[in-house]
């Protein structure tokens, strides 16, 4: 069915305005043990999409007026979606933490957007991103209208907590996990949230951006290979 085919949008269409939140030199952004990957003169910038306009093109317009209209049937106000992101083909809700689990539910049971599945939980590190520096990515899928969507939410350094879904889809069990693991969002309600790669007494979370590098010094006949974060830098 066509409806279920969003618009591809032209270059450059995507999301206009965006955000620069940082700007980082060197292939990793490694900070205090210096480059070693040789790429010291490399500069990227780091910008987030801004806040689309309608219409934004396809189903996705769908979704927005039917979730809209479900909110406010539920007296849920307008705040409880911070924006809509159309980026590289793909819809983006952004919802602030505390109405997290009342929007997943209403896409989960409304007969109109029927996201029954959800895909797994991501965690995102922002260090530059002040106040919201941890972000928490969910997509989901409707088997019944073949769509997809995902919801994005924050929390800052100071204060990693965000609802768990697991009471709304029990398959996020271990996706929370391993992001509780890598990253240190803590998410609240959920039933077990332990470490599930690294080893319990772990310190730290290995994907974070200001993780150091480490490794292990590494020694050939005499002569010593030092862990990553304290060879020389190229820059």
């Amino acid at each position: 069915m066509t409806e279920n085919v969003p618009a591809v949008p032209e270059p450059g269409a995507d999301s206009p305005g965006g955000e620069l939140i940082a700007t980082r030199k060197g292939m990793f952004g490694v900070r205090n043990g210096g480059d070693t990957s040789g790429y010291g003169g490399l500069v990227r910038r780091i910008e987030l999409p801004g806040a689309s306009q309608r219409p934004y093109g396809g189903y996705f317009d769908v979704i927005a007026d039917e979730l809209e209209g479900a909110l406010e049937e539920q007296g849920l106000p307008v705040e409880a979606i911070s924006a809509y992101v159309v980026y590289r083909g793909q819809l983006t809700i952004h919802v602030p933490r505390e109405h997290l689990v009342r929007v997943a539910k209403t896409l989960r049971d409304d007969p109109a957007l029927r996201f029954e599945m959800c895909l797994g939980v991501t965690g995102i590190h922002f260090p530059e991103e002040a106040g919201r520096e941890l972000h928490s990515v969910v997509p989901l899928l409707s088997i019944t209208h073949n769509r997809r969507i995902r919801l994005e939410t924050t929390a800052a350094d100071v204060d990693p907590h965000i609802p768990s879904l697991f009471e709304v889809y029990p398959t996020v069990d271990w996706h929370e996990r391993e992001s509780y693991d890598m990253f240190g969002i803590i998410y609240d309600g959920h039933p077990g949230l332990t470490r599930i790669l690294m080893p319990d007494d772990w310190l730290g979370h290995p994907q974070r951006k200001d993780y150091p590098l480490g490794g292990i010094p590494v020694e050939f006949k005499g002569a010593q290979i030092p862990a990553p974060d304290q060879r020389r830098a190229y820059s």
